[in-house]
């Protein structure tokens, strides 16, 4: 007889109809519950350098005083509130309470300038706005009249003494006049709980709306491919206010009671010191970051010599095959004083997004024992649609799709490729205020246009091969894909940056050639070149990038071949989730 096995969302029954009323729950009675089941463990955390922590029920406490001060201040149902700050339980409170004050809220990048922060605001016709010390008085100019709050009341630490609420604040920090406080009308989880702009620095920025069906169903759903547990700790590096760190970080965390530790810098030292004295769970990065952590670990086993290094790999080969085809793990054993030293060795489970990862760095993780996961999606579907479950895993794919995701190609060539379209509780309301701009994403019959293109095979696992709009043509019509072919160059530690795209090589005939831009890690070239300098260092980069892309060359069909190198001198743009902008 077949054993039955409860879906991660199956205990929402017990509370479905007493705690809340429809199908999910909204965010606000997500995190009730929570600190409902888990009232002392641990919630908010930062290792500052000491450990400061909120429990469930502390935490609670200080976002319920904050949507109290909110209601004061005449912020109400559906008023939109923005937070923008550095990654802390100081954000994570004020994100909360502006939903538990029955409002919208509006994430923003605090990394843009002050002047496109105050852009976004405008867009989203904020009512009030939540901002980080640093940089309150320039944007309170820019945004006046529009009424702001501090995270950090005058110091470092926590959100929200009570003093502050009583009108006994920091210097510059007295509450602000206000209308009489609204009566408290609590959203339903059709209403909208984000509004998240995918850009904001030039022209007219799309916002997002996600409702809290939107966000909680996504939650549990995406679980079905990955199990967590409220012993769990998470790490929160990457900037929250984007999705994929807002859903799969924050939200996911709180949907099971786990802990969020909040990394304060982008920085390796610190991100190894942070992984270790929090002995973090859950590692949640895009492909940089994890390229980087990989080449360290490589780095070391190299040192040990050559003999040494040959061994480690036909290791880690036999750990890999025996994890890939039984399931058992025996690299976590096997590789333990090399994941210690990586601060990976509390690690249960690391996790991929926000861009592809090469199958290579996804192989070798999962060689060294540890538990790899690559995922996909967008911000306008909450983001997550596929995972790659670590039970059955595949290496070239970005996942399974998950539970309640109907997903299709359109008009798919003869290869299977197409663009990808998508139905499901966590596709996007639309853009705010942009009706002609949401219809153009969608089908007439209500499918989402993902932009992205790629096939599915027999299992529902999903495999990516680039964007719609970054397609090559080359002149013997053949369908090229940048992304496909970046992804080749992940494993080359002294090429920091590479872009791949178009260039128009027979204006006549209008079809396209493959240019490679690479940006060189001129540190690695200084470790291995450390007599040269100057121009001299720069001629060897410009040849060695030259003999990389000969060695990508030589793995790619021919119509994929790169014709075209250029070396930069200076880094391209990147977002802040380290992908870079094409233009």
């Amino acid at each position: 007889m077949a054993r039955i096995v409860d879906l991660p969302w199956t205990w929402l029954d017990e509370y479905r109809g007493s705690f809340f009323p429809g199908e999910w729950p909204t965010l606000p009675e997500l995190f009730s519950l929570t600190a409902k089941r888990f009232p002392d463990g641990a919630c908010f955390t930062v290792y500052n350098p000491d450990r400061k922590s909120l429990n469930y029920t502390e935490a609670g406490e200080k976002i319920a005083e904050t949507a109290r001060l909110m209601r004061t201040l005449g912020i109400g149902h559906g008023d939109r509130v923005a937070v923008t700050g550095k990654n802390s339980p100081e954000w994570a409170v004020a994100y909360l309470s502006v939903l538990f004050a029955g409002a919208v809220v509006v994430p923003i990048d605090y990394q843009l300038g002050t002047s496109e922060i105050a852009n976004l605001v405008r867009a989203g016709e904020v009512s009030l706005v939540w901002c980080d010390e640093e940089k309150f008085d320039e944007l309170a100019r820019l945004v006046a009249p529009v009424p702001m709050r501090p995270l950090f009341p005058g110091r470092p630490g926590y959100i929200m003494d009570p003093a502050l609420s009583a009108g006994d604040g920091a210097a510059g920090n007295a509450p602000m006049a206000g209308p009489a406080a609204r009566e408290f009308v609590p959203a339903v989880e059709t209403d909208t709980a984000a509004i998240l702009f995918t850009s904001g620095t030039t022209g007219q920025p799309k916002g997002v709306m996600l409702s809290h069906r939107n966000l909680v169903s996504d939650c549990f759903l995406a679980q079905a491919n990955l199990s967590i547990h409220h012993t769990d700790v998470f790490y929160a590096l990457l900037p929250i206010h984007h999705s994929y760190t807002m859903l799969a970080v924050f939200l996911e965390s709180i949907a099971v009671g786990a802990e969020i530790v909040f990394g304060s810098k982008l920085v390796t030292k610190q991100i190894l010191k942070d992984l270790k004295e929090a002995k973090i769970t859950m590692f949640l990065g895009v492909p940089l970051l994890f390229n980087k952590v990989l080449a360290g670990i490589m780095k070391g086993i190299r040192a040990k010599g050559p003999v040494v290094y040959g061994l480690i790999r036909l290791l880690m080969a036999i750990s890999g095959l025996v994890k890939k085809f039984t399931g058992i793990n025996p690299g976590k054993k096997m590789f333990h004083s090399v994941l210690e030293k990586a601060s990976l060795a509390t690690n249960r489970i690391c996790i991929s997004g926000g861009g592809p990862l090469a199958p290579s760095i996804f192989k070798q993780y999962n060689e060294l024992g540890i538990d790899f996961v690559q995922g996909y999606g967008l911000t306008e579907t909450s983001p997550i649609l596929t995972l790659n479950p670590i039970e059955h895993y595949k290496e070239t794919s970005v996942g399974r799709i998950i539970p309640r995701v109907q997903m299709k190609i359109l008009d798919p060539d003869e290869n299977g490729i197409g663009e990808i379209v998508v139905k499901g509780p966590m596709v996007m309301q639309g853009y705010y205020k942009m009706p002609e701009e949401t219809a153009a994403v969608f089908t007439p019959d209500g499918w989402f246009r993902t932009g992205d293109l790629g096939y599915l095979d027999g299992e529902d696992y999903l495999y990516l091969t680039g964007r719609v709009k970054n397609l090559i043509v080359t002149e013997g019509g053949k369908n090229v894909y940048p992304e496909e072919i970046e992804n080749r160059f992940q494993l080359f530690s002294e090429v920091e940056q590479v872009l791949v795209c178009g260039y128009q090589a027979d204006r006549a005939m209008k079809s396209e050639g493959i240019e490679a831009k690479l940006h060189p890690d001129m540190e690695w070239f200084r470790e291995q070149f450390p007599g040269l300098s100057g121009e001299d260092l720069w001629k060897e980069a410009e040849s060695r990038m030259a003999g990389v892309v000969e060695e990508v060359n030589k793995k790619l069909l021919p119509y994929q071949r790169i014709g075209k190198i250029t070396v930069l001198r200076e880094a391209l743009e990147m977002t802040t989730t380290k992908k870079i902008k094409r233009f």
